[in-house]
């Protein structure tokens, strides 16, 4: 299984759960209409009893990530993004926060 859980910031709102079976490409969704100038997306995610890591950073330009394989997408008007994620593994199952930042 697979999971995504709602990051508690007034301005990124994201689904609360997702689930897909291993192998099956996943999108986790984030919308952030409040977004700055100046502010960057941040995808972050947190394995069973371990601490958050950085997934991916970006401005507004698609990023490719290795771990976990996928890539982080921007929209052209900066209001949302997703984090695509294309042959997830078991391991890869983990809360996964949207943030803005600096």
């Amino acid at each position: 299984s697979f999971l995504a859980v709602a990051a508690v910031r007034a301005q990124v709102q994201q689904e609360p759960f997702l689930e897909t079976t291993e192998g099956t490409s996943i999108s986790i969704k984030c919308s952030h209409a409040n977004i700055r100038t100046g502010d960057f997306i941040h995808f972050y995610r947190q394995l069973p009893g371990q601490r958050p890591e950085l997934v991916a950073v970006t401005a507004k330009m698609p990023k490719e990530i290795r771990t976990p394989e996928g890539r982080l997408w921007v929209s052209a008007d900066r209001r949302s993004s997703a984090l695509w994620l294309g042959r997830p593994r078991r391991g890869d199952a983990a809360v996964y926060y949207c943030a803005l930042g600096h």
